[in-house]
Parts: structure tokens; sequence; C-alpha cells
């Protein structure tokens, strides 16, 4: 059997005919191969004509694996292909489609959508890894929710993402560690984006994010500090005439309400993270912590004290995992907590498991509205 790069070059009319009349596969796939020779050597001016495209698709349907591989390879930068074609190939195993998903100019983004729904993981990341993707292609990626394709996304420098699909992917990364790296990379991050992915990276990346964005890595802290400073001001004030008119008050009674107009202050000025929680707790602030917890995740403060105070560590574990605290983060973040409580949450027969933000935000609020089950 003839390979088919060994297809002939004959371009004479009774050539090509009497390939046509042969019912041989190895002559049908010569044909093909010396259809697509015609075409290179002379391209159609407007896009192959609708004869030229039936029997390209039907050559194509016939030919063996080794053949569709060469025709995508040949194929993957004209644009006088049949798109018909080109889809077909788009949907083939991934070593065909491949060169067809990475650089086909026929291609619409109709076409890559229906790739992302219709093909393999393969075929997804080939098609998030495409340059200079479009951001009608990119929100469908991000909208899908994988975290695969989507790292494969960030990585793409070209991609034409959006600020607003930037923000989603940021967003993302809290729960997907994946994306971090490459995020703190692309070039259409912004200073208020880094800032956010800034709060839950590791050591490394918050020096590359520094050194790109000149942002301190005590950044947090002074912001912090400086509403802190703020809000004991404003809570010393009150305190005075509280003094005046009920008598002397402790430091320490005064502390819940400088905690909670700290955590206020912070939210109004866009300054409330999720790193709060970690510092609080290392500064053995447990009253910052459970308000800054409330705060971040709209959940009533009562629900939060009576998770950080219950025989199991669960409804805390929902909590944290709904604004934004890594599982893998949760593990150090509980034993602080019960140094600070007396060991509350306790042991008990629970273990953590991944979940989404907004589902356990769901789980938290149903199982403290049902004090028993916690």
């Amino acid at each position: 059997m003839r390979t088919p790069e060994k297809a002939v070059s004959d371009r004479d009319g009774r050539g090509l005919v009497e390939l046509a009349r042969s019912r041989d596969i190895d002559d049908r796939q010569r044909l093909l191969l010396s259809i697509v020779a015609l075409c290179e050597a002379s391209p159609p001016e407007s896009g192959a004509a609708p004869v030229l495209s039936d029997v390209f698709l039907t050559l194509a349907r016939q030919a063996e694996r080794d053949v569709r591989k060469i025709l995508s390879q040949r194929l993957s930068q004209v644009d006088w292909a049949p798109p018909a074609l080109i889809n077909m190939l788009a949907l083939d195993e991934i070593e065909i489609a491949a060169p067809i998903l990475a650089a086909s100019p026929l291609l619409q983004d109709a076409d890559l959508i229906r790739v992302l729904v219709e093909a393999t993981l393969e075929h997804q990341i080939a098609v998030a890894r495409r340059p200079y993707l479009s951001g009608v292609v990119a929100d469908a990626i991000i909208e899908r929710g994988d975290a695969v394709t989507m790292t494969a996304l960030a990585s793409n420098r070209t991609a034409l993402i959006t600020d607003t699909s930037m923000g989603r992917l940021v967003d993302q990364s809290r729960r997907i560690a994946g994306l971090r790296a490459p995020l703190s990379r692309h070039p259409r991050l912004s200073e208020a984006q880094a800032q956010q992915l800034y709060q839950w990276v590791g050591q490394a990346l918050r020096q590359s994010i520094g050194e790109r964005f000149r942002i301190d890595d005590q950044l947090l802290d002074a912001a912090i500090q400086q509403a802190a400073d703020d809000a004991s001001r404003t809570a010393g004030a009150a305190g005075w005439r509280a003094m005046s008119a009920q008598g002397r008050r402790t430091e320490q009674d005064d502390r819940p309400e400088m905690e909670r107009r700290l955590v206020d202050k912070l939210k109004t000025s866009g300054q409330l993270r999720p790193g709060l929680l970690v510092r609080a707790l290392r500064e053995e602030r447990l009253s910052l912590f459970e308000e800054a917890l409330a705060a971040l995740g709209g959940f009533p403060i009562s629900a939060i004290r009576a998770a950080v105070r219950a025989p199991t560590a669960e409804a805390l574990y929902l909590a944290c995992v709904a604004v934004g605290v890594d599982r893998a983060v949760f593990a150090s973040l509980l034993t602080e907590v019960r140094k600070l409580t007396g060991g509350l949450p306790t042991e008990a027969r629970w273990s953590a498991s991944a979940m989404h933000p907004q589902a356990a935000a769901r789980a938290f609020r149903q199982m403290m509205e049902t004090p028993s089950n916690v």
C-alpha cells in the first residue's frame, strides 16, 4: 500500500479522471491530496466551488486517519477550503483537529463554541489556546467553568479577554490554584485585579505581582492598620462620651464595637479581603475574625459566632469556603481559631470536601437555620 505522502503530483485532467473512476481506496486518497495540491498551486479566488466542496467532503469522509491528518495540516491556514470540511476536521480526533483549531481562519466563533460543547476536553483546551481568541469564545469558556480549560485560557496571552471576564477569572482563582500563576503574568490583568489576586497567592507570586505592579508586600497590612487607627479614633471618641454618661468601660468591653467599625470601614473602602481573616487570627483578634467573616459572606454575626463555637467544624468550613478560603488553608485557620476558643469547634466525624463558594454559602445558611444539625 502506498503512503499518503507519496500522492501523485500529476495535474493533467486525464490523471485525475482515472483516479476518480477508480474504487480503490489508495486511488481515492491520492485523488484527494492531488486536488489539494491543485488548489494550493492555484487557490480559488472566492473559496471552493460547491461542486468542489462536495468532492472534498466525500473523499475526506472515506479517507484513512493518516490522510485526514495530512489534510488537516495542509488546510490549517488556507482561506479557500470548504468551511464544512474545516468544521468536520475540527471535530475529528484531537491529533487531526489540533492544526485546524489552532490556526484555521475559516473557523467562526459559533464553530469554536460548538467544539466546546460537543468535543473532548483536549479539543476544548486547544480552543482555549487558539491565538487571538475572541472575547465571545473566552466568555463561553469561563461560563462553562471547567478548571483545566480556564487555566489554558489564562495562559493564552493573546486571547481578547475583557476586563469583566478577567475579573471573573481572578475570582475563580480563589478555588482554582492553577489559575493564579498564568493570571499573574497575563498582560490584560489590571492593577486592581492584581491587588485582589495578591491576597491568595504564595510568596513567589506575590513577589512577581509586586514587581510588575509595584505593589508593596505590606500593602494590605498598611491599609488595615490605617483603617484600624481611624476606627479606633472614632470608637475612642464614642467611648469618652459613654464614660461620662455610663461610667468607666474596659478596653475589652469596647473591642467588639471597634472591630465592627473597622470591618465596616474596610468594606466601604473596598479593602475587605479574605486575607484579613488570617491576619486577625494571627493577632489573636477573634471578634475581628468573626465580624470580617460575617461581612465577607453576608452572614448574620450570630450565625458565625455559633459556627465558631459549634461541636463540629463543618459550619465554619462552609462559611470560610463561601468567602474564598481554600480548603488547604482552612486546616491552619481552624488551628488558630481553636487556640482562641479553648478548642472549639471540636473534633467530630466530619471531613472537608471540595465545594463551590455559592454552594457552600447555601449549605451554611441551611445548616444555621437548623442549629441542632451544627
